[in-house]
């Protein structure tokens, strides 16, 4: 198993180096594939609906059940991406989740790279948080939480994971929102074995609204996530025979390697409007940052005058507050455009 892995290593970094060189916006000319040439049903029965000629599928949540999908493949870096539709009015307590993971073929230490979406009660916005775990290291998590600048209820847009053996940007409507840069202090805890795609809706009542003071209520179910726009861009690995099923760097040119001067202005002033949460500032977390973090004064700032006890010097303890909610977060985020 061990010199597998190292093959799929060695082999999809050299890949690597080929297919993620160029830059610009990352969906442009990728292609986006039908349901079935990429994906299989996880669970929910008749809860996953196939529509629009097999381009296009709908979660939903109801009392049985959630449900989900699963990518055939298991890829070891590329361009991931989905245009998703979130439910409209009452969603508190639901979680709509599109991300990585190869939790079941590594269960002791496994690797995440997550877009999570938390429902809220009527008249609040739905929440973005972003999420990275590396070698099991789920008891640090990286979470960052963020109000949007549009209803992601309204219509479609697209949220897209950029992973390489260097760096993880998470893209909002090619809008880079994070960047995660792999750094020798991170060791194993940066992502670096084959993982699936995943798409789910579950309940969370337990946590996901206001550590779980509003949980989901199915008079306005079912709760239904949409999905079209698949895109599915990387290096592939057989599960079984331990073989990298990467294609020839043809269509290179589509993906970049990193962002742009013009992306590094956007993502800078998308955090400062709209980031409610960050790990790295989280001083009842972390009396020290964890050593990969890299402090933005103005980002800090910022998030100490929203939740000074959090983000600053207060001395109360808000136990794990932290990894769900985000007081008041939605009365500072200004509609804006990029």
């Amino acid at each position: 198993m061990e010199g597998g892995h190292m093959g799929w290593f060695l082999f999809c970094c050299c890949f690597s180096l080929l297919f993620f060189h160029s830059s610009g916006s990352p969906r442009r000319n990728l292609p986006i594939i039908a349901f079935e040439d990429g994906y299989t049903p996880l669970f929910g029965d008749h809860n996953l609906a196939i529509h629009r000629d097999g381009k296009s599928v709908h979660l939903s949540l109801d009392e049985r059940t959630g449900s989900g999908f699963v990518s055939h493949d298991l890829y070891l870096h590329g361009y991931f991406s989905a245009s998703i539709k979130l439910p409209a009015d009452y969603t508190a307590g639901v979680v709509v989740a599109f991300y990585m993971s190869n939790g079941e073929m590594f269960q002791n230490n496994h690797d995440e790279i997550d877009f999570e979406f938390l429902g809220n009660i009527r008249g609040k916005d739905w929440r973005i948080q972003t999420n990275v775990y590396g070698n099991g290291s789920t008891s640090i998590g990286r979470e960052e939480r963020y109000g949007l600048w549009f209803d992601p209820a309204e219509d479609f847009h697209q949220y897209s994971i950029l992973w390489t053996d260097s760096k993880i940007i998470f893209y909002v409507d090619n809008v880079p929102i994070r960047e995660v840069k792999r750094t020798e202090s991170m060791g194993g805890d940066f992502p670096s074995k084959p993982m699936t795609m995943y798409a789910t809706i579950w309940d969370a009542s337990d946590w996901a609204t206001n550590g779980g003071k509003y949980r989901v209520n199915y008079k306005y179910a079912p709760y239904v996530a949409e999905f079209s726009d698949l895109i599915l861009h990387g290096c592939a690995v057989d599960p079984i025979e331990h073989v990298a099923k990467c294609e020839s760097a043809q269509g290179s040119e589509k993906v970049p390697s990193g962002v742009t001067p013009v992306q590094i202005t956007k993502m800078r002033n998308f955090r400062l409007k709209h980031m409610a949460y960050s790990y790295c500032y989280d001083t009842v977390r972390y009396k020290v940052p964890p050593p990969e973090c890299v402090i933005n004064h103005q980002e800090a700032e910022r998030l100490r005058k929203f939740d000074p006890v959090t983000f600053g010097n207060g001395q109360r303890h808000r136990g794990k507050r932290h990894h769900h909610s985000s007081k008041g977060s939605q009365e500072e985020i200004t509609a804006s455009s990029f």
